[in-house]
């Protein structure tokens, strides 16, 4: 039987949550200034002046903006020109709220589905398997529906996707992980003799 347990540290995955981009909503697309405002390292502030954030990085029109609680993606056209930075239209708390009721409205959809049975994707849209147990904080699946084939994944590792239950990682990844986690150890065994 080949089941295996993998573990956020076996996993390494960097999820970013889905966040909506209109989550702070700016009245009026940003002008050239803001948008020269909105760089790497840049301090974000709120609309009474205090400090939102940084922006941790600038890619093909989108930020990550770290609040110290959520690292939140944002177009850069969320943006308006400020004296000391950008800025955006919502307080740090109410970001931050907006994120926190984003991710309890996710993970609410995510439990209703998560039952014995259910098919669940990868993040590749490939097949991964079917839910076999839930236990607590993990969730055992068959891959490919083979119980004597299984992986275990923290249930933070799954979400709900367009077609339902889906991972957060793609078979490849899954893979990967448990190899790495066999060789680590087969090498903890090996050493012990």
């Amino acid at each position: 039987m080949n089941t295996l347990k993998l573990t956020a540290a076996a996993i390494a995955l960097s999820a970013t949550p889905a966040f909506a981009q209109d989550a702070a909503p700016a009245s009026a697309p940003a002008p050239a200034q803001a948008e020269s405002q909105v760089a790497a390292g840049a301090t974000v502030y709120g609309p009474q002046g205090n400090v939102v954030g940084t922006i941790e990085s600038v890619a093909n029109g989108q930020t990550v903006l770290d609040t110290g609680k959520h690292k939140v993606p944002l177009a850069v056209n969320m943006y308006g020109p400020g004296d000391t930075g950008p800025t955006i239209t919502v307080t740090k708390v109410q970001l931050d709220g907006m994120v926190d009721a984003q991710l309890a409205e996710a993970a609410a959809a995510r439990d209703a589905a998560l039952v014995e049975g259910a098919p669940v994707m990868a993040a590749d849209n490939a097949s991964l398997g079917t839910v076999l147990e839930i236990d607590g904080a993990n969730v055992v699946i068959a891959r490919g529906g083979d119980e004597t084939d299984k992986v275990t994944l923290p249930r933070e590792y799954l979400a709900m996707g367009e077609t339902g239950l889906m991972a957060r990682l793609t078979n490849a990844q899954i893979d990967q992980a448990m190899s790495a986690q066999t060789d680590a150890a087969t090498g903890t065994e090996a050493g012990a003799e």
